[in-house]
């Protein structure tokens, strides 16, 4: 029974610490967003995945821990970005455009893995815009 115990309770910790690194991609990608559209750079953090890396390990899989990881890891071209207004306008684009593709890759794997469906609904809108449509993603269960 303590096992039990043990394993939902590192479950739960595991799953919390996905939705707090959601919430910092989210703002991320809003910051990415206002730089690709109107030059405007705020800065990115990454203090909350740099701490809840452990866990994020034990919840994600490979292929969606390194999703979750290139977003973060993409900070070092906005970064130059923001510094060195020499880059060439489409080497900018193309920069700016990737790391929203990531930040878009990594929130769509911790909603899918973080959120429960009727969380997912409330979180996503609805539509065929949707990042993550609430009947493909398995429940999460809490």
């Amino acid at each position: 029974m303590g096992l039990f115990i043990q394993r939902n309770q590192f479950a739960r910790v595991a799953r919390n610490s996905a939705r707090a690194v959601y919430f910092e991609l989210a703002v991320n990608a809003i910051a990415v967003g206002l730089a690709r559209q109107h030059g405007v750079f705020q800065p990115l953090a990454r203090g909350t995945f740099d701490r809840l890396l452990p866990e994020l390990a034990a919840l994600l899989s490979m292929d969606d821990l390194q999703k979750v990881a290139q977003a973060h890891m993409g900070h070092a071209g906005y970064d130059q970005l923001q510094r060195d207004p020499g880059i060439p306008a489409t080497v900018r684009r193309t920069i700016l455009a990737r790391a929203e593709e990531q930040h878009r890759d990594a929130t769509d794997v911790l909603v899918r893995r973080a959120f429960s469906q009727a969380e997912r609904a409330r979180l996503v809108p609805p539509g065929p815009e949707s990042p993550v449509e609430a009947t493909t993603a398995p429940e999460v269960r809490t």
